[in-house]
């Protein structure tokens, strides 16, 4: 039987880029030196971002948000433009020689490899013994599941390992590649709008890392009012008890909304829903931004958040709008005299979260039809004045 051959992929000339060599996810202003061995686990270390492109505008973009490794070629004219890039930004340049990159002094700090099957990938992990950074190419349509694959087959050896992406949506496949995702991503684009899309990724994801604040209020006011159109939010992903979103009539102070993860005689529980409130309501979505509920459609992303703060970002999977039979809460901070409501659905099935307390054995969520004046629930409280979901600074009055 034939065996099979394995070279490392062989590299077309360039274009010539910037450095752009920062670990990206955790903080960014720390140097990585790329010829030490990497020993995190691939979940817990930051991501590297390094930008290959012959545009000045991209790799200015990259600088300005923290990306210094910027991949160039050997002839004359990327060198060339290398140095004339580095005399007007701090970047970290690496150079093709062959298959392989190598920094400005010529030390080796990667090499490049194809990997089109299974058998080429077992070729290049029975290889880490060099432990080099891989900079992997993935030839033809698939990427998902040969960045699975490279996820499972590197997790715990001493190599980063960067596959090239030629868009942002597919730096986000590698990045995320079995939860853990691939150590980082070479960005090949001419494009200024990939720079940020990706940088816009990044914020999302250490936007998660952050714990949000939240504060306990009383209700006030519990009254049943008429029929309304209320939207019920279905996620692509599951909640847990203490789980919810952030829901309120004014943006100044959102409610946390329980979700239907919590078992009862009379229904099954629905752990991706949220009986979010009326079509009119706000919720908090990714960026520190909010959106009306009738604007939530699938695909969309919203922030579930949990009774400490924690945070994350789930997708919208669908959306249902149905008349229902609604209920009015108001509540107030307890250290102020604002007042916040939101209305909800009147059912049993409908909650808002509880304050957590670490020495009681207290219920996660109090059902709206059990909710009675004096009771205690948790609220996001934050500017008023939006546009656009986006909280500006100006005088506004709700009521």
């Amino acid at each position: 039987m034939a065996l099979l051959s394995f070279v490392p992929a062989k590299i077309p000339s360039p274009p010539a880029p910037l450095p752009s060599l920062r670990r990206a996810v955790l903080p960014v202003n720390s140097r990585v030196s790329m010829s030490s061995s990497v020993v995190l686990d691939r979940h817990e270390r930051s991501k590297l971002v390094w930008v290959w492109t012959e545009s000045r505008q991209v790799m200015t973009a990259a600088v300005e948000r923290g990306w210094s490794t910027f991949i160039f070629g050997s002839e004359p004219r990327s060198k060339e433009l290398a140095n004339e890039w580095s005399s007007i930004a701090l970047i970290h340049p690496l150079f093709i020689e062959g298959s392989e990159l190598s920094d400005a002094h010529g030390r080796r700090v990667a090499t490049f490899y194809d990997v089109s099957s299974p058998q080429e990938l077992a070729l290049l992990q029975s290889d880490d013994k060099q432990a080099d950074n891989a900079v992997i190419t993935f030839p033809g349509e698939w990427q998902v599941i040969p960045a699975e694959n490279m996820v499972a087959a590197f997790q715990g050896c001493k190599r980063a390992v960067l596959a090239v992406s030629m868009a942002s949506s597919e730096a986000q496949v590698f990045l995320e590649a079995l939860e853990q995702g691939l150590d980082g991503v070479v960005l090949k684009v001419e494009e200024i709008g990939e720079i940020l899309k990706l940088k816009d990724y990044f914020d999302r994801r250490n936007e998660v890392r952050n714990l949000l604040a939240l504060t306990k209020a009383t209700v006030t006011r519990v009254e049943v009012v008429g029929m309304g159109d209320r939207v019920c939010v279905d996620l692509c992903s599951l909640m847990q008890p203490g789980e919810g979103l952030l829901v309120g009539s004014f943006a100044r102070g959102l409610f946390l909304v329980h979700s239907e993860c919590l078992e009862s005689n009379y229904i099954a529980s629905r752990p991706f829903r949220v009986n979010a409130g009326p079509v009119h309501a706000y919720v908090a979505v990714p960026g520190g931004k909010t959106c009306y509920l009738s604007e939530l459609q699938a695909g969309k992303e919203v922030i579930v958040v949990d009774q400490s703060g924690l945070q994350r970002t789930a997708i919208v999977g669908r959306v249902k709008i149905e008349s229902r039979p609604l209920i009015l809460v108001e509540a107030k901070e307890n250290s102020g005299h604002e007042t916040y409501s939101i209305f909800l659905q009147n059912a049993e099935t409908v909650g808002l979260v509880c304050p957590y307390e670490v020495d009681k054995t207290t219920k996660t969520a109090i059902p709206v039809t059990s909710l009675k004046v004096g009771d205690n629930v948790m609220l996001r409280i934050q500017g008023g004045a939006r546009h656009t979901g986006i909280e500006i600074q100006e005088f506004i009055l709700e009521k």
